[in-house]
Protein backbone atom coordinates (compact mmCIF):
# COMPACT_ATOMS: atom_id res chain seq x y z
CA UNK A 1 0.00 0.00 0.00
CA UNK A 2 1.54 3.30 -1.10
CA UNK A 3 1.73 6.09 1.43
CA UNK A 4 -0.73 8.96 0.78
CA UNK A 5 0.53 12.41 -0.14
CA UNK A 6 1.27 14.33 3.02
CA UNK A 7 1.42 18.05 3.78
CA UNK A 8 2.52 20.04 6.81
CA UNK A 9 0.05 22.74 7.84
CA UNK A 10 1.07 25.69 10.01
CA UNK A 11 -1.40 28.19 11.45
CA UNK A 12 -1.07 31.03 13.92
CA UNK A 13 -4.22 30.97 16.08
CA UNK A 14 -5.40 34.31 17.41
CA UNK A 15 -4.61 34.18 21.15
CA UNK A 16 -7.53 36.41 22.17
CA UNK A 17 -10.09 34.57 20.08
CA UNK A 18 -8.68 31.22 21.14
CA UNK A 19 -9.00 32.12 24.82
CA UNK A 20 -12.61 33.25 24.21
CA UNK A 21 -13.38 30.01 22.33
CA UNK A 22 -11.96 27.92 25.19
CA UNK A 23 -13.93 29.98 27.75
CA UNK A 24 -17.20 29.46 25.83
CA UNK A 25 -16.40 25.79 25.40
CA UNK A 26 -15.70 25.48 29.14
CA UNK A 27 -18.87 27.39 30.07
CA UNK A 28 -21.00 24.82 28.25
CA UNK A 29 -19.47 22.12 30.44
CA UNK A 30 -18.94 23.99 33.70
CA UNK A 31 -18.34 20.87 35.78
CA UNK A 32 -15.44 19.83 33.60
CA UNK A 33 -11.93 21.29 33.37
CA UNK A 34 -10.87 23.48 30.48
CA UNK A 35 -9.07 21.34 27.89
CA UNK A 36 -7.21 23.21 25.14
CA UNK A 37 -6.77 20.03 23.10
CA UNK A 38 -10.51 19.39 23.13
CA UNK A 39 -11.22 23.01 22.19
CA UNK A 40 -8.74 22.89 19.27
CA UNK A 41 -10.27 19.60 18.16
CA UNK A 42 -13.64 21.37 18.02
CA UNK A 43 -12.16 24.32 16.13
CA UNK A 44 -10.56 22.11 13.50
CA UNK A 45 -13.78 20.14 13.10
CA UNK A 46 -15.73 23.38 12.73
CA UNK A 47 -13.33 24.55 10.03
CA UNK A 48 -12.67 21.31 8.13
CA UNK A 49 -15.40 18.85 9.13
CA UNK A 50 -14.40 15.23 8.70
CA UNK A 51 -11.21 16.38 6.94
CA UNK A 52 -9.85 18.07 10.09
CA UNK A 53 -6.04 17.80 10.03
CA UNK A 54 -4.57 15.34 12.50
CA UNK A 55 -2.37 14.57 14.26
CA UNK A 56 -1.69 18.14 15.34
CA UNK A 57 0.43 19.89 17.93
CA UNK A 58 -0.22 23.32 19.43
CA UNK A 59 3.18 24.61 20.47
CA UNK A 60 2.39 27.99 22.03
CA UNK A 61 1.04 31.44 21.21
CA UNK A 62 4.22 32.38 19.36
CA UNK A 63 4.96 29.20 17.40
CA UNK A 64 1.36 28.33 16.63
CA UNK A 65 -0.16 25.04 15.52
CA UNK A 66 1.31 22.34 13.29
CA UNK A 67 -0.62 19.46 11.73
CA UNK A 68 -0.20 16.78 9.11
CA UNK A 69 -2.90 16.62 6.46
CA UNK A 70 -3.58 14.86 3.16
CA UNK A 71 -5.32 17.96 1.77
CA UNK A 72 -3.32 19.48 -1.10
CA UNK A 73 -3.17 23.20 -1.85
CA UNK A 74 -6.38 23.28 -3.93
CA UNK A 75 -8.36 21.19 -1.45
CA UNK A 76 -7.08 23.28 1.46
CA UNK A 77 -8.15 26.53 -0.23
CA UNK A 78 -11.61 25.09 -0.87
CA UNK A 79 -12.04 23.98 2.75
CA UNK A 80 -10.80 27.30 4.13
CA UNK A 81 -13.20 29.17 1.86
CA UNK A 82 -16.15 27.16 3.22
CA UNK A 83 -15.01 27.04 6.86
CA UNK A 84 -17.00 28.41 9.77
CA UNK A 85 -15.88 32.09 9.77
CA UNK A 86 -15.23 32.35 13.50
CA UNK A 87 -13.35 29.04 13.59
CA UNK A 88 -11.24 30.09 10.60
CA UNK A 89 -10.44 33.46 12.17
CA UNK A 90 -9.60 31.88 15.52
CA UNK A 91 -7.29 29.33 13.90
CA UNK A 92 -5.57 32.07 11.88
CA UNK A 93 -6.41 30.52 8.52
CA UNK A 94 -6.81 33.92 6.85
CA UNK A 95 -4.36 36.79 6.55
CA UNK A 96 -4.32 39.40 9.31
CA UNK A 97 -2.23 42.34 10.37
CA UNK A 98 0.16 39.93 12.10
CA UNK A 99 0.61 37.16 9.51
CA UNK A 100 -0.29 36.04 5.99
CA UNK A 101 -2.59 33.19 6.99
CA UNK A 102 -2.00 29.47 6.98
CA UNK A 103 1.03 27.90 5.34
CA UNK A 104 1.05 24.51 3.64
CA UNK A 105 4.03 22.66 2.25
CA UNK A 106 4.49 19.15 0.87
CA UNK A 107 6.06 16.72 3.32
CA UNK A 108 8.26 13.80 2.22
CA UNK A 109 6.72 10.36 1.86
CA UNK A 110 9.96 8.71 0.73
CA UNK A 111 12.68 8.30 3.35
CA UNK A 112 16.01 6.51 2.80
CA UNK A 113 16.30 3.36 4.83
CA UNK A 114 18.76 3.98 7.65
CA UNK A 115 18.27 7.76 7.69
CA UNK A 116 18.66 9.23 11.17
CA UNK A 117 16.32 12.05 12.22
CA UNK A 118 15.76 14.04 15.37
CA UNK A 119 12.24 13.86 16.73
CA UNK A 120 9.96 14.91 19.53
CA UNK A 121 6.47 13.71 20.27
CA UNK A 122 3.86 14.60 22.87
CA UNK A 123 2.11 11.46 24.12
CA UNK A 124 -0.41 10.03 26.56
CA UNK A 125 1.28 6.71 27.40
CA UNK A 126 -1.71 4.78 28.69
CA UNK A 127 -3.22 1.32 28.53
CA UNK A 128 -6.87 0.39 28.37
CA UNK A 129 -8.50 -0.21 31.73
CA UNK A 130 -11.94 -1.14 33.06
CA UNK A 131 -12.85 2.53 33.51
CA UNK A 132 -11.28 3.87 30.30
CA UNK A 133 -7.51 4.15 30.42
CA UNK A 134 -4.68 4.17 32.91
CA UNK A 135 -1.15 5.59 33.07
CA UNK A 136 1.11 2.75 31.91
CA UNK A 137 3.64 3.72 34.62
CA UNK A 138 1.09 3.27 37.40
CA UNK A 139 0.15 -0.13 36.02
CA UNK A 140 3.82 -1.12 35.81
CA UNK A 141 4.39 -0.05 39.44
CA UNK A 142 1.46 -2.18 40.54
CA UNK A 143 2.73 -5.19 38.63
CA UNK A 144 6.32 -4.71 39.86
CA UNK A 145 5.26 -5.40 43.47
CA UNK A 146 7.73 -3.02 45.06
CA UNK A 147 10.61 -3.31 42.58
CA UNK A 148 12.03 0.14 41.71
CA UNK A 149 10.93 1.57 38.38
CA UNK A 150 11.75 4.74 36.46
CA UNK A 151 8.92 6.56 34.74
CA UNK A 152 11.18 7.40 31.79
CA UNK A 153 12.09 3.74 31.18
CA UNK A 154 8.44 2.65 31.32
CA UNK A 155 7.39 5.34 28.83
CA UNK A 156 10.28 4.51 26.48
CA UNK A 157 9.28 0.84 26.52
CA UNK A 158 5.67 1.84 25.81
CA UNK A 159 6.84 3.87 22.80
CA UNK A 160 9.01 1.04 21.51
CA UNK A 161 6.08 -1.36 21.73
CA UNK A 162 3.94 1.05 19.72
CA UNK A 163 6.59 1.24 17.02
CA UNK A 164 7.68 -2.41 16.96
CA UNK A 165 6.37 -5.01 14.50
CA UNK A 166 3.65 -7.23 15.91
CA UNK A 167 2.73 -10.69 14.67
CA UNK A 168 -0.39 -10.62 12.53
CA UNK A 169 -0.51 -6.81 12.36
CA UNK A 170 -1.05 -6.81 8.60
CA UNK A 171 -3.34 -3.77 8.70
CA UNK A 172 -1.08 -1.77 10.98
CA UNK A 173 1.41 -0.87 8.27
CA UNK A 174 3.14 1.77 10.41
CA UNK A 175 4.46 -0.88 12.79
CA UNK A 176 8.19 -1.51 12.46
CA UNK A 177 8.74 1.84 10.78
CA UNK A 178 11.69 3.00 12.90
CA UNK A 179 14.25 2.10 15.51
CA UNK A 180 14.73 4.41 18.48
CA UNK A 181 18.31 5.41 19.25
CA UNK A 182 19.81 5.36 22.72
CA UNK A 183 19.46 9.10 23.35
CA UNK A 184 15.64 9.09 23.46
CA UNK A 185 14.56 10.54 26.78
CA UNK A 186 11.64 11.97 28.72
CA UNK A 187 11.97 15.73 28.20
CA UNK A 188 8.78 16.78 29.97
CA UNK A 189 5.99 15.32 32.07
CA UNK A 190 2.84 16.48 33.81
CA UNK A 191 -0.48 15.00 34.82
CA UNK A 192 -3.38 16.44 32.90
CA UNK A 193 -7.13 16.08 32.92
CA UNK A 194 -8.67 15.91 29.46
CA UNK A 195 -12.30 15.95 28.37
CA UNK A 196 -13.61 13.39 25.91
CA UNK A 197 -17.19 13.05 24.67
CA UNK A 198 -19.46 10.11 24.01
CA UNK A 199 -21.09 9.69 20.63
CA UNK A 200 -24.56 11.19 20.26
CA UNK A 201 -27.39 8.67 20.28
CA UNK A 202 -31.07 8.95 19.44
CA UNK A 203 -32.65 11.31 21.93
CA UNK A 204 -29.44 11.80 23.92
CA UNK A 205 -26.81 14.48 23.39
CA UNK A 206 -23.07 13.84 23.61
CA UNK A 207 -21.80 13.76 27.17
CA UNK A 208 -18.34 14.73 28.32
CA UNK A 209 -16.26 12.83 30.82
CA UNK A 210 -12.94 13.67 32.42
CA UNK A 211 -9.89 11.44 32.03
CA UNK A 212 -6.85 11.98 34.23
CA UNK A 213 -3.55 10.79 32.84
CA UNK A 214 0.02 11.48 31.76
CA UNK A 215 1.15 14.19 29.36
CA UNK A 216 4.68 13.22 28.31
CA UNK A 217 7.18 14.75 25.89
CA UNK A 218 9.77 12.36 24.45
CA UNK A 219 12.78 13.56 22.46
CA UNK A 220 15.77 11.99 20.77
CA UNK A 221 16.73 10.40 17.48
CA UNK A 222 15.25 7.61 15.38
CA UNK A 223 16.47 5.60 12.42
CA UNK A 224 14.12 4.90 9.51
CA UNK A 225 13.63 1.19 9.14
CA UNK A 226 10.91 1.05 6.49
CA UNK A 227 10.28 4.10 4.30
CA UNK A 228 6.66 3.32 3.45
CA UNK A 229 5.73 2.35 7.00
CA UNK A 230 7.38 5.51 8.31
CA UNK A 231 5.30 7.68 5.96
CA UNK A 232 2.13 5.97 7.22
CA UNK A 233 3.28 6.46 10.81
CA UNK A 234 3.71 10.20 10.30
CA UNK A 235 0.25 10.54 8.76
CA UNK A 236 -1.40 8.49 11.52
CA UNK A 237 0.49 9.59 14.63
CA UNK A 238 1.42 7.62 17.76
CA UNK A 239 -0.84 6.37 20.53
CA UNK A 240 -4.30 7.57 21.50
CA UNK A 241 -5.86 11.07 21.50
CA UNK A 242 -4.26 11.90 18.14
CA UNK A 243 -7.17 14.20 17.24
CA UNK A 244 -6.63 16.19 20.45
CA UNK A 245 -3.02 17.37 20.20
CA UNK A 246 -1.08 14.18 20.96
CA UNK A 247 0.95 11.76 18.84
CA UNK A 248 2.38 14.08 16.18
CA UNK A 249 5.99 13.23 15.35
CA UNK A 250 7.90 16.47 14.80
CA UNK A 251 11.11 15.85 12.86
CA UNK A 252 14.41 17.71 12.60
CA UNK A 253 17.89 17.24 11.23
CA UNK A 254 20.03 15.10 13.54
CA UNK A 255 22.07 17.18 15.96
Amino acid sequence: MNAPSLYLLHTQPDARLLAAWVARHHARHERQPSDLGDALHGLLRAAFGEHAPQPFRYLDGHQGLLAYTTLDADAMRAHVALADPLAAQTLGLGASGEHDGYRLRPFPTQWPQGQVLGFEVRLRPTVRAAKGERDVFLQAVEQARGAPLQREMVYLQWLREHLAPREGATCEVWQGAVDLLDDVHLAGYQRQQVVRRTQATDGEARRGHVIDGPDALLKGHLRVRDSQAFAHLLARGVGRHRAFGFGMLLLSRPS
